[in-house]
């Protein structure tokens, strides 16, 4: 299989994955117990992501522009700016969530724009990569984060007074953005002399959404900060980060 049909297949297991995690939730009109294995599922999802943030997307991004001749670190700053535009999302959602309730709806439309914008940014990444070793790391990445994800979503959308038809285009949303930035990535990675820098960019932005899921996602019900003092929640971080530098090995 090469890896054009690599990344199609990935990139259709991880819309199914997606699915699977929301709409059953939405479905049933109720809300699901979180499971011990979902809680540690999310924190080695938080080292997984935090690994590929650091080890793969970041330098791959600075890598890539130094190849192409650009001096300027765009990579970090590109990094920089979208962790700082995710991080002011979130403090908005928490203010609106104290000013108006659980219950508004400008949490879950909020909610929607985020996680969408992940999604479509690793996505892009995952479109645009190159190696298949990077693919992969960027589908282990994505796969162990996207179903906890979309129920996160979903159970946001439940508590909320929209109508079930406005839930489920926000689901669709979330879902459909992800192929859009793969075929987006696929296509500007082919796009001749300037593929390079196109690549670099998708994995500077992808390595802010990867270091943001992996530590500030949430903010104080974050993993790194809500979790880690339970010694196997930190075992399942540092473990999702040890396979990340692992796999850096063959990259």
């Amino acid at each position: 299989m090469d890896d054009p049909e690599l990344k199609v297949v990935f990139g259709l297991v991880i819309v199914l994955v997606a699915i699977a995690g929301g709409l059953p939730l939405l479905r049933r009109k109720q809300e699901l117990e979180e499971t011990r294995l979902l809680v540690l599922g999310e924190a080695f999802a938080a080292g997984i992501f935090l690994g590929a943030g650091l080890i793969h997307m970041l330098s791959k991004a600075a890598a890539d522009f130094a190849a192409a001749g650009v001096d300027y670190p765009w990579s970090m700053v590109i990094c920089g700016v979208m962790l700082l535009f995710l991080l002011y999302l979130d403090h908005l959602g928490d203010r609106l969530k104290a000013a108006q309730g659980p219950s508004s709806n400008a949490m879950p439309l909020l909610a929607t724009v985020m996680l969408s914008i992940h999604s479509f940014l690793v996505g892009g990444a995952l479109g645009a990569s190159s190696q298949v070793a990077m693919t992969i790391v960027i589908f282990v990445a994505v796969l162990a984060h996207k179903g906890a994800a979309a129920f996160a979503l979903s159970v946001t959308l439940a508590k909320s007074s929209l109508t079930q038809r406005q839930r489920l285009a926000c689901l669709a949303t979330f879902i459909t953005l992800f192929p859009i930035g793969l075929a987006l990535g696929g296509l500007l990675s082919s796009a001749g002399s300037a593929d390079l820098l196109m690549e670099a960019t998708f994995s500077a932005f992808a390595a802010a959404t990867f270091l943001y899921l992996g530590t500030l996602h949430g903010l104080t019900a974050s993993v790194l900060i809500a979790r880690c003092g339970d010694r196997l929640d930190f075992f399942f971080v540092t473990l999702g980060f040890g396979l990340m530098a692992l796999v850096a090995i063959w990259t």
